[in-house]
């Protein structure tokens, strides 16, 4: 006697639901510990935050976080990937597709501020500065995959900005750290130093660039 195949029920809406909120919140996760240990550096610095800490900040057991990073080295270096590395990339990108580079200073020069202005953003590499002689690899990451991008697009503007005859012709390589050093500078001054700062008015960046575009001696 030939059994009858009997068909599969569906499963029931209450499961899929829960399967569905679980995969999006193991797809959630990585984000989730990276803000916990965004918080927990802040909060103790690099070498007195302790994975469970983080953990906990997560919600999640210690085992969890090495499920998706081996250490708080590589929670730092994804902290970089994830914050710092694409304002930096979109500072590069504004300056090598720049038609005109004077106005493209004052925008690069307004980006760089409205990001250093932020506790949380500019946090990562002040943290990447405290560990640099004792994590070269992190020192070197940060430098190849972050600050190389900003500070190799702003000395291209430059370079086209003086072939232009917009600029006159100096070492682009000075004038994009003269640029570059008084935005970190001020960032210093704010977030470490705790000292007055203009480093969110609005039109403190515009100053910097005319100061950096003219110069000090009176003409």
């Amino acid at each position: 006697m030939t059994a009858v195949k009997r068909p599969r029920k569906a499963a029931p809406r209450k499961a899929l639901a829960s399967v569905r909120k679980w995969k999006r919140r193991a797809e959630a996760r990585p984000d989730e510990l990276l803000d916990a240990a965004l918080d927990e550096f802040m909060a103790r610095g690099f070498d007195s935050a302790r994975v469970e800490d983080i953990a906990k900040r997560a919600g999640l057991s210690k085992g969890a976080v090495y499920l998706y990073f081996k250490s708080k080295e590589d929670l730092l270096r994804a902290l970089i990937e994830r914050e710092v590395g694409p304002v930096l990339s979109r500072v590069g990108d504004l300056a090598r597709h720049a038609e005109d580079p004077r106005a493209t200073l004052h925008l690069i020069a307004r980006t760089a501020a409205a990001a250093v202005a932020q506790p949380r953003l500019i946090s990562i590499p002040l943290l990447v500065i405290a560990v640099a002689n004792r994590f070269p690899d992190l020192r070197d990451f940060y430098r190849e995959e972050a600050a190389m991008h900003a500070k190799g697009g702003v000395e291209a503007l430059i370079r086209r900005g003086i072939k232009l005859g917009q600029f006159r012709k100096v070492d682009p390589h000075a004038a994009a750290r003269a640029l570059i050093g008084g935005i970190l500078f001020e960032a210093l001054w704010a977030h470490v130093l705790c000292g007055p700062t203009k480093i969110a008015v609005p039109g403190w960046p515009d100053g910097h660039i005319d100061l950096i575009l003219k110069g000090l001696e009176k003409r």
